[in-house]
């Protein structure tokens, strides 16, 4: 499973709140595919997490999203949003005006 479709998965599959070892219990076995290949079940991935307790589907997936692998976040550093100049400021001087 992708971990994009957990959302859906935890508002059909649990009731919030939801305590963290009951959500283990019921989706722990869940495995988690990143984008190379590789899988982690969703167990481990919550182990990384402090949280004792979710509040919703959403705080669940936050958390999850928050202690995946590097595998899981595609090309790193990419955008594909920025210029040429990504990372730097510009700034126009008063001959750029002119």
């Amino acid at each position: 499973m992708r971990y994009s479709e957990t959302l859906q998965l935890f508002e059909q599959a649990c009731d919030f709140p939801a305590d963290h070892a009951t959500v283990v219990q019921q989706l722990g076995d869940v495995e988690l595919v990143a984008q190379n290949g590789d899988s982690v079940e969703m167990s481990e991935v919550l182990a990384r997490t402090s949280e004792a307790t979710y509040q919703s589907s959403e705080g669940l997936y936050n958390s999850l999203v928050g202690n995946l692998d590097d595998d899981f976040i595609g090309r790193k550093y990419y955008d594909d949003r920025a210029g040429s100049t990504s990372g730097t400021d510009e700034v126009r001087t008063e001959t750029d005006r002119l």
